[in-house]
C-alpha cells in the first residue's frame, strides 16, 4: 500500500459509511501513520489519538469546538476528553467498520492542518 499523504488528505470528504468502507489492516495503519507522527495507534490498529495540552481551559474547549465544527461538516465524529482541565485527547476510528478507515486519517490530517492554521 503506498499510503497517502496527509496533504492530499485534507483535500478529501469523509464518505458515509454504514460498514460498507475498508478497515485498515495493521500493516497499512503503520504505513499510512508515517504520514501522522503525533497520532499513536491504540488498541491492536483498531484507534489513533492525539494529545494536547493548552495554556487554560477555555482554550482547551475552543480547540474541541473547532474539532467539533470540522468533524460535523465531515459527518465523522470523533471521542473527546478533557481531562484535568486543559488535556484533551482525540480519538478517531470508524464505529461502523469497528476500526480505522480512510475516513480516520481525512479528519486527523483536518485537525492537524486546523491546528497548524492552514
Amino acid at each position: 500500500m503506498n499510503a497517502p499523504h496527509a496533504k492530499d488528505l485534507r483535500t478529501k470528504q469523509c464518505v458515509p459509511c454504514e460498514g460498507g468502507v475498508p478497515r485498515y489492516t495493521m500493516p497499512q495503519v503503520v504505513e499510512q501513520l508515517k504520514e501522522f507522527p503525533d497520532w499513536q495507534v491504540v488498541e491492536n490498529g483498531s484507534r489513533i489519538y492525539r494529545h494536547w495540552v493548552f495554556h487554560d481551559f477555555c482554550s482547551a474547549f475552543s480547540f474541541i469546538g473547532t474539532v467539533a465544527e470540522l468533524a460535523e461538516q465531515e459527518q465523522h465524529h470523533p471521542d473527546f476528553h478533557l481531562t484535568r482541565y486543559r488535556h484533551v485527547r482525540i480519538e478517531l476510528y470508524t464505529h461502523a467498520v469497528d476500526g480505522l478507515s480512510e475516513n480516520d486519517f481525512i479528519l486527523a490530517a483536518k485537525i492537524d492542518a486546523a491546528v497548524l492554521n492552514e
